[in-house]
Formats: structure tokens, C-alpha cells, sequence
């Protein structure tokens, strides 16, 4: 059967096809071939142009039908074309051979595209300025700078033999399709002779290459070699041959300037090709864009992307992602919404590769309803990769956002697409950041069920995660299961974990995963090391902490600050200062000096004996070098009242207080435990409000200091008493009473009645505690009426008044001016009803003293004397009967 009835039968068409062919001329018949964009098009036409009375075969034809073959890579079609061709006894050309390098490099066959010049040279076909161009550039696109020089140069100076080029047959897989079918060309290429193919006479002729494109390709190729003089060069010579330049030539040049960071040079070229009257094209703007866009002058970046509009060019993808990229990274909201919108009206997609930085801007701005609209506008249905997905996905993670991370996981992609691997691990992060641990593990069952298979990558994440997370002993499960799958855990994966024993001072199990990691080939590094060496730090086992800083050295591994910090640590925990401040002394002469957590160490080892002048000189360190932390204040107030050093303490504990540094309830406890010290109740109070005001609750190192200033503030050790009790038993009210009492005392009207509002509007039922602090916050504020009340309102409530409740209704009477209320109390006093008391006595005297009645006062101070008397005799007679 011949060819052309075979195709007869593949294309039933064909009668249709051959009375439009024969009326085209050969001229014509090589127009329309070219014109097919479809490879099976172009080889149904060219069956009828061949079917055709009088066809005589020819070369151009199939080199047509060979480049369409070729860039469809219908390699089995493209060798029976060949087979037709020898068939036909037409000769391959330059072009042809062209034809088929560039097919075969394009598809990325380089070795195979290389062999075709074996074939050329067994038929004397010397590449002509075409095909070398073509060989030039499959060499600088393989990477394979030195040969394409090299045959550049073999080229220009006539040689024609190019043996170097010929790939090893020994390398070349002959199982692959594309290899045989080159075995199988050459076996069937057509057999002429010499004389008829080829001649030799031009061999050694120096060559001189007189196309733009092929200098194009050689100023490309020493631009990706990064030989900016070499293209230059090459460029002057393109000009001295008279050889034009074209947008390209341009082009490429001013891409080469431009990523070695000449933007002058690239500007200069800019003005040489308008000096040229060589019009720049959408890509030679995009070049500049990129230039600038690498330097952060976004004003220039602007300025070439209106140069588009105003050449008469439209934006292309890459401008709009060089615009995208440049507005995110300034957070320019309203100016990306401009360009979004430009794209939508003149018909633009944003490119996936444009979206997770889009997505990113948003997210980070906390932008997460714009981010949705995006998303969904721009991503719906699929239409981008699972490597942008997962970029996605990885903004989310970075922000802590998993239920976001998780809705762009789920959602919904077009048919027959599914989640990469990529995707799944990015989730597990986003699982892991957010502590979200139990939904991490679902997933992984997912992915064993009906996702893809873990990988490695899932393994190292999900052991990373759960040893962060402090659950080691899921961590290990993992880590067995991991490498019952075959996969090698990596070093950043057994330091996570052995991090986590540190942390849960696990030893046994942190030096069991240790020696595992060297039985399975993991070198270890500084982290594991430092971790080791931290867990027996923590321990005070010094000696063991030595061991691993030995084996560390004798690694090869240069111990590094946190290493060294953990060394201090244990030398602390034992006391031993020298050999600690041998260490600290190395430190300063590593690059960064000491850290904080070094120097709080050592402050710390001073402070404990009592090494006052070495542990300051480490704190005026820490100061001069801004790294002082509420840690090295902290230790050194500990230092100063330990020693009775009260003066001092209180210097630095405002400076502490000035630092900025006053962060948690630890800190503020020990400013207010120095002002407590000193006597200081008012600054003690201010403090306590800053810390409220801050959110941070007081705890209970902050109420024991709290009843210790009120003591000292004068209010009655039977009130205080009653407020420990009520704390104690942790009644829902009691701090803030607490709280409210310390206010009082210090004339902070305001602040204690707002405490007290906190339990008295409550839901609760208050105990006497409760309403006698609230009766003295709005005695002491002068809103006795509202004490009163309070009064009347805990009778109301079943509470009799105790001991305290009188002592404060004093107060509110006397500063009322109110004597009757003063003399019930007093009578209540006087006549038994109450046990007599100093604080009640005391508070009876200021009350009438407060309402002018200083003759009433001297009475209850005589009483109260003859009370005291009375009780040392009975006293003293009780002793007697003993």
C-alpha cells in the first residue's frame, strides 16, 4: 500500500482536499502547508499536495511537515515522514536539519538533538549560519555555556567538525523512544554520494556570521554565563560587521546590564536603540520594570509601565505581575484594586503565579473578607496549580489562620483535579502553628486512606510539630512509623524532639533518641548538642553537660552562644562562679558578645553569693548594649534587698519601671515587693493600676504584697485579717475588694469605687468582707450617703456588722459631722456589746476629732487607756493563778 492510499484511509476527506490542491501552484501548496497550525492537518494536506499528477517531491515541503511533527512531538510521525523522505530520494538540507535540532532541543532531547550533527557530518552537510544558530542555542539553553563558545568559535573559524559535541553513545538510553527512533533514522537515511550531498572545499574558510538572530543567541548565552564584558564585546562587534540590531539584540542586552545591576548601562542601551529608531516591544518594558522592581524604586517601575500605553503596546502577563509583585509589597491597597480592576475591563486573568501575593498582602494586613472576594473571583473552580494553592495555604499558616487555611484547602476544585502532596504538608503546618494538633492527625489519616501517600516531608512536619507541641511520646510513634516506611528522619526532626525530653526533662529518652540518630547515620548538630547539654544543665549533672560539650568540639562543631549559655547555667546551679565566668569571658570574644540570657545567668550566680560589684558590672554592660531585660532588673533588686541595699534596689527598680520592659505580672510583683520595702504604698498603688490597665491580672505573689502595703497603710489588722480569709477561700469578690482597700488607703477615690462596682453589681452573694471594704471606699471618698446605704443593705441581707463594719461606719460618721451615730457605737462599745478593741477605739477618736468634738475624743482615748490597763492586770492576775 502506498503512503498516499494510507492516508486515503485515515482521511476519508480526502478527495475534498485534492481538487482544492490542484488548483494551487507549488508556491502556493508550501503557503498553505505553513499555515497549518495542527500537525495532523499538515499531514492529511500534504498526502494530497503528494497524491497529486506531476508532484515532484521536495525538501522545503517536508522540512514544513518535519517542524510540525516536531513541535507536536509526534516522534512515531515524524520518522515515518523521514522514511518518506528517503523514499523519495530527497535530500536533507540545512534547513531541514535545523528543523529537527530545534525540534529535538525544544522537547528537551538534547543529546539526541546533538546526534543529527553526526549525520550531518557523514553526509559533508556543513551547518550553514542558520542551523549553527540553531545548535548555538540548544548548547546555551542546556546550560552548556563552554561548548557553545566553543563551537561559536570552531564555527566563525571554518572548521567543521564538531566530534566534541557528540554525546556519549554509552550514556544514551536506547530503551527511549526518541533514541531508537534516532537509531532508526540513521539506518534509513537516504544513501547518496558524497559528491551529490556535500562538499569540503570551504573547509577552514573563516566564517563570518551575518544574521542579528545569531548574535542574539551569543550575547544571550554570555549573559547567562553572567560574562557581561564577554556580551558587550560581542555586541561591539555585531556593530562593527554592520550587522543591525533588533529589538532582541536590545533586549537582551539591556536584560544582561540589568541583572548585574548596570541600570545606567541598560538606560544608555535604551537611548542607542531609540537613537536606532528600533522600536522597543512589551518585553523590553518589562525588563526595565524588573530592573527596578529588584532595586525597590517603585516610581521607575510606574514610569515603564505607562511607557507600554504610550508605545502603542498592551501589558502582557509579566507586566501586570511585575505591578502586582511591586503594589503588594508596599501594601498599596487602593492602587492594586485599581490594577485588578484595569485587568477585569480590558479582558486580563491575574496570572496564578500573581494570586499568593495578592493573597499574602491581604492577609498580613489582616484584609481577610478582601482576600476572600480575591480568592474567589480569581482562584474559583481551580484554574491554578497545587504550588500556588499551597502558597496560599502558607500565608494563612503564617498568620496562626487555619480555619482560612483549611476552606482553600476544601475547596472545591474542577473536575479531575486533585491536591498535591505540597498541599496536604502545607496544611499540616498550618494545623501545627495554630496547635490544632488533633485535626493535624486527622489529616495525616486522610492522606493514608484516600490522599496522596505521606512523604518524607509529612513525617519530618508532623514529628516537628507534636515535639514543639511538648507531646514527645506521639512524636516517637511517628518517628517509628516513619521509618518503617523507609525514610531517614532529618537532623532537624530528632533535635526537635530530643528538644521536647529536654524541655520535659525526659534524659533517659532525649540520649536514647541521641544514640539512635547516630546508629541511623544523622549527624547531629549544634541544637541537639545545645539541647543535651541544657537538659543536664537543668539538672545540675555538670559533668554529663561537659561530656556532650566534648563530643560536640570533637564533631567538628564550633560551640555556639546558646551552647555556651546552657554550660553557664549548670556551672550556676552549682555554684561554681569561676568556671562560669571562664565561659562568660570566651563569649565576649565571640561575634555578638554575650546574650541576656548568659549575662542574666551570671547576674544571677553573683546575686546568690552575694558578689555585688561582678554582678553590676554585667548589668551596666546589658545597659550600654540596650539588652538589659526585666530578668537582669529583676535579679539585680533581689541582689541589692538581700543586702539590705534598699536605696539602691529603688534606683534600679525605677529604671526598671522607666524601661519599657514591664511586661508581666513577675516584673511588676518585683517593683511593687521594693516599693513595699521602702514604704512606698502610693507608687505601690499607681503600679498596680498601670498592670490593670495593661490586662495583666494579679496573681497570688501580687495579693501578698498587697496585704503587707496595707498594713503599712494603716488600715486595721482585723480588716486585713478578714481579707486574707475571703482570698483564701477564693471567693469571686475578693480581689476586687482587695484591690479596692489598697486604693482607699492611698486616696485613689475613683479607682476604689470602680473596684467595687466590679463586686457589687455582681450576681453573687457578698459576705461582710465585701461591704465593709466597699462601706470604707465610700466613706473614705466622702460619699457617706452611699456607705450607708451599703450598710442598710447588708443588714437587709441577713449580714450583722462586725468588728470592721463599725470600724469603718466611724469613719463615715465622723467625717458626716454625724456625733449621734458616733455614740451608738461608742455605747455599743462601752456597754459590752462589742469586745473592746484598739483599732475600734483608735477610729472612734479620729471620727470625733473629724467632726469637731476634741472633748468627746479625749474621753474614748481615756477610755481606751483604762481598757488597755485593765486588761495587763487581768493579765497579770491570770499569770498569778498559774
Amino acid at each position: 500500500m502506498t503512503p498516499t492510499t494510507t492516508m486515503r484511509c485515515c482521511y476519508p476527506d480526502l478527495e475534498t482536499i485534492d481538487s482544492l490542491v490542484a488548483r494551487l501552484s507549488p508556491k502556493e501548496q508550501t503557503l498553505a502547508l505553513k499555515r497549518q497550525r495542527c500537525w495532523r492537518r499538515a499531514l492529511r494536506l500534504f498526502g494530497a499536495i503528494r497524491s497529486q499528477p506531476g508532484y515532484a517531491p521536495n525538501a522545503i515541503h517536508y522540512n514544513v511537515v518535519l517542524r510540525a511533527l516536531g513541535r507536536a512531538r509526534r516522534w512515531d510521525e515524524l520518522r515515518l515522514c523521514w522514511a518518506d523522505m528517503a523514499r523519495d530520494a530527497v535530500l536533507p538540507t540545512n534547513a531541514t536539519y535545523s528543523t529537527l535540532l530545534d525540534a529535538f532541543g525544544k522537547a528537551g532531547l538534547v543529546k539526541e538533538a546533538l546526534l543529527w550533527l553526526r549525520h550531518m557530518r557523514s553526509r559533508r552537510v556543513v551547518p550553514d549560519e542558520v542551523t549553527a544558530g540553531t545548535i548555538l542555542r540548544i548548547l546555551k539553553d542546556s546550560g552548556q555555556f563552554d561548548q557553545g563558545e566553543r563551537f561559536f568559535k570552531d564555527w566563525c573559524g571554518g572548521n567543521s567538525e564538531f566530534e566534541y559535541l557528540e554525546p556519549d553513545y554509552s550514556a544514551l538510553d536506547f530503551a527511549n523512544p526518541t533514541s531508537f527512533l534516532l537509531a532508526e533514522l540513521f539506518k534509513t537515511g537516504a544513501r547518496a554520494p558524497v559528491s551529490r550531498i556535500g562538499s569540503a572545499s570551504d573547509e577552514g574558510i573563516p566564517r563570518k556570521p551575518r544574521l542579528a538572530a545569531t548574535y542574539n543567541i551569543l550575547i544571550d548565552l554570555y549573559g547567562k554565563a553572567g560574562r557581561l564584558k564577554d556580551a558587550s564585546e560581542a555586541f561591539a562587534e555585531m556593530l562593527k560587521l554592520g550587522i543591525a540590531p533588533d529589538t532582541i539584540t536590545f533586549n537582551t542586552m539591556m536584560n544582561i546590564c540589568g541583572s548585574k545591576g548596570c541600570l545606567a548601562e541598560a538606560e544608555a542601551l535604551l537611548e542607542k536603540m531609540a537613537e536606532r529608531r528600533v522600536s522597543p516591544d512589551t518585553k523590553t518594558f518589562n525588563i526595565f520594570m524588573t530592573m527596578y522592581a529588584a532595586v525597590g524604586k517603585f516610581e521607575a517601575v510606574s514610569k515603564y509601565y505607562r511607557k507600554i500605553r504610550e508605545s502603542g503596546l498592551c501589558p502582557d502577563v509579566v507586566s501586570y505581575r511585575i505591578m502586582l509583585q511591586a503594589l503588594c509589597e508596599r501594601n498599596m491597597v487602593q492602587e492594586l484594586q485599581d490594577m485588578l480592576d484595569e485587568m477585569i475591563e480590558l479582558g486580563a486573568s491575574v496570572d496564578e503565579q500573581s494570586v499568593p501575593v495578592v493573597m499574602k498582602m491581604y492577609i498580613d494586613l489582616g484584609l481577610l473578607d478582601k482576600a476572600d472576594i480575591f480568592f474567589e473571583k480569581h482562584c474559583s473552580g481551580g484554574g491554578i496549580s497545587s504550588k500556588n494553592y499551597a502558597a496560599v495555604i502558607d500565608a494563612y499558616a503564617e498568620k496562626g489562620l487555619w480555619e482560612e487555611a483549611a476552606n482553600v484547602f476544601y475547596h472545591k476544585r474542577e473536575a479531575g483535579r486533585r491536591k498535591d502532596i505540597v498541599e496536604y504538608n502545607v496544611m499540616l503546618k498550618a494545623y501545627g502553628r495554630a496547635k490544632q494538633y488533633e485535626k493535624a492527625l486527622s489529616l495525616f489519616e486522610t492522606m493514608r486512606s484516600c490522599g496522596p501517600w505521606p512523604d518524607e516531608c509529612t513525617y519530618n512536619s508532623l514529628i516537628q510539630m507534636l515535639s514543639v507541641g511538648d507531646f514527645p511520646e506521639r512524636a516517637r510513634e511517628f518517628l517509628e512509623i516513619m521509618k518503617g516506611e523507609g525514610f531517614k528522619p532529618r537532623c532537624e526532626t530528632f533535635s526537635a524532639l530530643i528538644a521536647s525530653y529536654s524541655r520535659k526533662g525526659l534524659v533517659s529518652e532525649a540520649v536514647d533518641t541521641f544514640e539512635e540518630m547516630k546508629t541511623l547515620g544523622v549527624e547531629p548538630n549544634e541544637i541537639v548538642f545545645g539541647s543535651l547539654v541544657d537538659i543536664f544543665a537543668e539538672n545540675g549533672k555538670v559533668e554529663e553537660a561537659l561530656r556532650y560539650y566534648s563530643l560536640m568540639e570533637k564533631a567538628g562543631l564550633v560551640p555556639n552562644q546558646i551552647v555556651i549559655t546552657s554550660l553557664i547555667k549548670a556551672y550556676s546551679k552549682v555554684s561554681r562562679w569561676k568556671e562560669a565566668q571562664e565561659l562568660y569571658s570566651r563569649m565576649k570574644d565571640m561575634e555578638g558578645g554575650p546574650d541576656v540570657i548568659a549575662s542574666n545567668c551570671m547576674i544571677n550566680l553573683y546575686a546568690n553569693l552575694g558578689m555585688i560589684t561582678e554582678a553590676k558590672l554585667i548589668l551596666n554592660d546589658l545597659r550600654r548594649n540596650s539588652l538589659a531585660d526585666g530578668i537582669s532588673y529583676s535579679t539585680m533588686i533581689y541582689l541589692y534587698k538581700s543586702m539590705g541595699m534598699l536605696d539602691e534596689a529603688m534606683d534600679v527598680a525605677e529604671e526598671f519601671k522607666n524601661s519599657g520592659l514591664l511586661i508581666d505580672c513577675a516584673s511588676y510583683n518585683n517593683i511593687m515587693a521594693c516599693y513595699a520595702a521602702n514604704g512606698k504604698i502610693n507608687a505601690s498603688a499607681e503600679l498596680l493600676k498601670q498592670m490593670m490597665a495593661s490586662h495583666i491580672l494579679p496573681d497570688a505573689t501580687t495579693f501578698k504584697i498587697i496585704f503587707t502595703l496595707l498594713r503599712k497603710g494603716g488600715i486595721p489588722s482585723e480588716a486585713v485579717s478578714q481579707l486574707e480569709v475571703s482570698y483564701k477561700e477564693g471567693r469571686a469578690y475578693a480581689k476586687s475588694a482587695i484591690v479596692s482597700s489598697l486604693f482607699s488607703v492611698v486616696k485613689m477615690h475613683e479607682d476604689a469605687m470602680e473596684s467595687c462596682e466590679e463586686f457589687l453589681s455582681g450576681k453573687f452573694a457578698l459576705d461582710s468582707s465585701a461591704y465593709n471594704s466597699a462601706i470604707n471606699a465610700y466613706g473614705a471618698s466622702g460619699e457617706v450617703e452611699k456607705a450607708l446605704n451599703l450598710f442598710m443593705r447588708m443588714q437587709d441581707e441577713g449580714l450583722k456588722p462586725d468588728l470592721v463594719t463599725y470600724i469603718y461606719l466611724a469613719g463615715c460618721y465622723g467625717k458626716a459631722g454625724m456625733v449621734e451615730g458616733l455614740r451608738r457605737v461608742y455605747g455599743l462599745l462601752k456597754y459590752g456589746e462589742i469586745e473592746p478593741n484598739e483599732s475600734l477605739y483608735k477610729a472612734l477618736i479620729d471620727a470625733y476629732r473629724d467632726a469637731g468634738k476634741n472633748d468627746l475624743a479625749e474621753m474614748v482615748e481615756q477610755e481606751m487607756r483604762f481598757s488597755a490597763s485593765t486588761e495587763e492586770i487581768d493579765d497579770s492576775e491570770s499569770e498569778g493563778c498559774c
